[in-house]
């Protein structure tokens, strides 16, 4: 969910380097080599983005798994929740229902608008060519798609005319300038986890994988990719351990 006014100017995002600051000053890169559990990375991403707002922490990429679990958003509708096989988290995101499960990259974007062109429509977009980057890297073509159909899509011709496959989530809420929240790119998850809900609501399409593509690549492949493709668009990152980000999501420490 958005909670500050969208810049309005509809080719503001072409300014060449607008998303990355200018003082270059670098992100954390944090991978957590486990699952995480829902709540627990539902907390720390609020905790860490309050202390980025109050000026008390950096910008941090964070890079993860999750159990298998659905997610609603704000725009969710109750009916598009069509089991109730995994268990089903508000995520106070703007969007509607969401899968996670393991062999899907989760990355929660936690960054300082202030510093990066106060332009959330702009943000959106770095992100979707951000993971379109990504994709490229794999031999995978992909697009984003104008609102309502936010996220990254691979076109399928083999399964008829105008069909294409949804391989990325973006959802993104943006609190006094911070973001949190961020995308999720299906690298190998178990598709049929989908069947339970209407994803983002959209009826006529499907989703899709890079394994499901024919691109079998491990996890840590696809991290190096996405921090390259970070790098160009949103400017220099630093390793992070998640230590720090992890114990403020435990009850009692920084909540």
């Amino acid at each position: 969910m958005v909670m500050e006014p969208l810049t309005t100017d509809p080719q503001s995002c072409e300014i060449r380097n607008k998303l990355a600051r200018s003082d270059a000053r670098p992100v954390e890169w944090i991978i957590s080599p486990a699952t995480v559990p829902y709540p627990q990375a539902l907390a720390a991403m609020r905790a860490r983005a309050a202390a980025i707002a109050a000026g008390e922490a950096e910008e941090a990429i964070w890079l993860l798994e999750h159990e298998p679990l659905y997610t609603a958003g704000t725009s969710s509708v109750p009916t598009d929740l069509l089991t109730n096989r995994f268990p089903v988290f508000d995520a106070g995101r703007g969007g509607q229902y969401t899968y996670h499960g393991p062999g899907q990259r989760v990355v929660y974007v936690m960054l300082d608008l202030t510093q990066r062109g106060r332009d959330i429509r702009c943000l959106v977009q770095g992100l979707e060519d951000w993971v379109v980057d990504t994709l490229a890297g794999f031999n995978v073509v992909a697009e984003s798609r104008p609102a309502p159909r936010i996220g990254v899509w691979v076109k399928r011709p083999e399964k008829g005319v105008l069909k294409e496959d949804k391989i990325a989530a973006i959802g993104v809420r943006v609190s006094k300038w911070v973001t949190f929240h961020g995308i999720s790119l299906n690298v190998a998850p178990d598709l049929s986890h989908y069947d339970g809900i209407v994803p983002c609501g959209i009826t006529d399409q499907g989703v899709t994988s890079l394994e499901d593509l024919g691109q079998i690549v491990s996890m840590p492949e696809v991290d190096s990719v996405l921090r390259g493709a970070f790098e160009r668009r949103f400017g220099p990152t630093i390793s992070a351990s998640e230590q720090s980000l992890l114990r403020a999501g435990l009850p009692g420490q920084g909540n």
